[in-house]
C-alpha cells in the first residue's frame, strides 16, 4: 500500500515529487561523501547539514503520504 501510494503521489503530485528529487539530490552528495577516506571541516558540515535536509524532506513526504491515505480512506 504505501509503494502504491508513493508511485502515485510522485506521478500526480508535484510538491512531492519536487521533495522525493530534492531527496534523491542530496542522497547522491552524501554517498559521494562518505567514499571519501577523510572528510575537510567543511565536508564534516556539510555531511550533517544534508542528514538534516533529507531527514527534513522525509517528514514532509510522509506527512503528504499520511495525508493522501487517510483521504483515500474517506473517499
Amino acid at each position: 500500500m504505501a509503494t502504491q501510494a508513493r508511485d502515485h503521489l510522485l506521478a500526480s503530485n508535484e510538491e512531492f515529487r519536487k521533495l522525493a528529487q530534492e531527496h534523491q539530490q542530496h542522497s547522491q552528495r552524501l554517498d559521494t561523501l562518505t567514499q571519501k577516506r577523510y572528510l575537510s571541516d567543511d565536508e564534516k558540515v556539510e555531511e550533517v547539514r544534508l542528514k538534516k535536509l533529507k531527514l527534513r524532506l522525509k517528514d514532509q513526504m510522509e506527512l503528504i503520504e499520511r495525508q493522501y491515505r487517510q483521504d483515500q480512506q474517506i473517499a
